[in-house]
């Protein structure tokens, strides 16, 4: 449709249907010959459309800020050696847990490969245009001391953190955290209980959790809304660091 006037590709633009003009003007006059104008318009619609979710999947993915942006649950290594269940993996990669408000806990050794499944989990997601985040306990922590400085700056982290329909915690009570990072940790759960799911990716086994939480009611009120409702993948003791680093040598 290469005849389009001037105007009217100015008010197509105009409008935000940039794609479906892209789409229009890539026709092929000798490859459309003999379409109707419906199965015309309806293709490069479909061209428009596709380019358009591909545009807002890339963008849910870097707004993600993923540690792992290429990570595949469709490419894990080493299932067998690492105890990884297929099939729990291949129903997460479904995202219905997250339609059932249902969390995630990725446990095992340094190395094991929980922050590379975390963001794998997060991307697929992505890739459903549902709205995720990946990030690191301590950078949670660290984020939350400097948004004390600002106005209303702790409530606000609380409602970003809070809003995402998918949260990914990596290194989760890496460092135990104190009192003041107990209440948010509460509070922030809270808020999301039964509305959105988190993904924990952790050393700790659950048997640990309580004493590095403080051993206290912010202890047995955290647990309390991680534990019902949650998905425990162990990613076992396999260290794919020091693998993938002999498999590069």
């Amino acid at each position: 449709m290469s005849q389009l006037d001037t105007e009217t590709r100015r008010k197509l633009r105009e409008m935000a249907a940039g794609p479906l003009l892209d789409a229009l003007l890539a026709q092929d006059d000798t490859m459309t010959m003999g379409m109707s104008f419906e199965q015309r318009v309806g293709l490069a619609v479909d061209e428009a459309h596709s380019s358009f979710t591909h545009a807002k999947v890339e963008g849910l993915i870097r707004r993600a800020q993923l540690r792992y942006p290429n990570a595949d649950l469709r490419r894990v290594d080493l299932l067998e050696e690492r105890g990884l269940n297929q099939q729990v993996l291949a129903q997460l990669a479904t995202c219905s847990f997250i339609d059932r408000r249902q969390s995630v806990v990725f446990q095992g050794f340094s190395g094991s490969g929980k922050s590379y499944l975390g963001s794998a989990l997060a991307k697929q997601a992505c890739t459903m245009r549902i709205r995720a985040h990946y990030i690191r306990m301590p950078d949670l922590e660290e984020a939350w001391i400097q948004a004390a400085d600002k106005p209303q700056g702790q409530a606000k982290l609380l409602k970003k953190y809070a809003s995402f329909t998918m949260l990914v915690i990596d290194e989760w009570l890496l460092d135990a955290p104190d009192e003041a990072m107990r209440s948010m940790l509460l509070e922030l759960l809270e808020r999301r209980y039964d509305n959105a799911s988190t993904v924990f990716c952790t050393q700790y086994a659950r048997k640990d959790w309580h004493q590095r939480l403080g051993s206290g009611v912010h202890a047995d009120a955290i647990m309390d809304r991680i534990v019902h409702n949650t998905i425990w993948v162990e990613t076992g003791s396999y260290n794919m660091r020091e693998h993938i680093a002999m498999t590069n040598h």
